[in-house]
């Protein structure tokens, strides 16, 4: 049976898009068939850090509004063929979504994968509520501020109230954290909030932490989802993050500053 999740947060820019791609990745590489829905329609990206945007011919509106098939519009990865891509339309409105039209789509493709992964827009607009009214499972991605953390809890709360399965009574849907860009040297400064801080605040199990690194923008820049710079610590982190989703008790790293090497702490750097 598939499972249908949905990566959402309150606030733009804390990484939701790194993370659908990484997240989509690294079950496909477990062998897990996953398909990858950008719901942010007008303002796509998704398609840019799989590197499939030339490959774009129809979209997630298009199926909808019958004016392409599933298979049409599905783009499968160049690199592993266990993932595919439903890329967002540039040019439609975010009311171009109907609560049917999306439940058309999710039923089509649960014939066929194993995960569904919906990457949301920020914030509480159609395409958000959209995009999470159908899940079963939710990752919400935090940065560690106090802005962030906020929003995040108000995600929480539409999570609780306007899914489906609040609506209907069934099972609440399944609430995992995700903290990103976290750098322990400004935590130890007073700087951000501790882990432990937004636990306590959000009251949600934690799924992963991500550390603030170069490899995400590297990455991204050259159309890969982090995941496959195995070398790099974001990558790491977010295999682990994986791991712990497919049930994998696995301890949490980069959680602690890099002690500096001796010509780090005399030169700078």
């Amino acid at each position: 049976m598939a499972k249908i999740v949905v990566i959402t947060s309150g606030k733009g820019g804390v990484g939701k898009t790194t993370t659908s791609a990484a997240i989509s990745m690294g079950l496909a590489l477990k062998g897990h068939k996953t398909v990858v829905i950008d719901f942010d329609i007008g303002l796509r990206n998704l398609d840019i850090i799989m590197n499939c945007e030339r490959r774009v011919v129809f979209d997630f509106v298009n199926v909808i509004q019958g004016e392409a098939s599933l298979n049409q519009a599905l783009i499968k990865d160049k690199r592993c063929d266990q993932l595919y891509i439903l890329p967002a339309s540039q040019t439609r409105d975010k009311d171009a979504l109907t609560r049917e039209g999306v439940k058309a789509v999710l039923d089509e493709l649960a014939q066929q994968f194993e995960f569904i992964i919906c990457d949301s827009p920020a914030g509480i607009e159609q395409g958000a509520l959209m995009a999470l009214y159908y899940a079963d499972e939710a990752i919400v991605v935090t940065n560690p501020e106090v802005s962030s953390v906020r929003d995040s809890d108000r995600i929480l709360g539409i999570l609780q109230s306007k899914s489906l399965r609040a609506e209907t009574g069934a099972e609440p849907v399944k609430e995992h954290l995700l903290i990103t860009r976290f750098d322990p040297e400004r935590v130890a400064r007073g700087e951000m909030l501790t882990v432990q801080d937004i636990e306590e605040i959000l009251a949600v199990s934690l799924l992963g932490v991500i550390p603030e690194s170069q490899a995400v923008l590297n990455a991204s820049n050259k159309g890969m989802p982090v995941v496959l710079d195995e070398k790099s610590d974001a990558g790491q982190a977010y295999l682990d993050t994986v791991d712990r989703f497919l049930g994998e008790d696995k301890p949490h790293r980069f959680l602690e500053a890099q002690r500096k090497g001796f010509f780090k702490r005399v030169f700078g750097g």
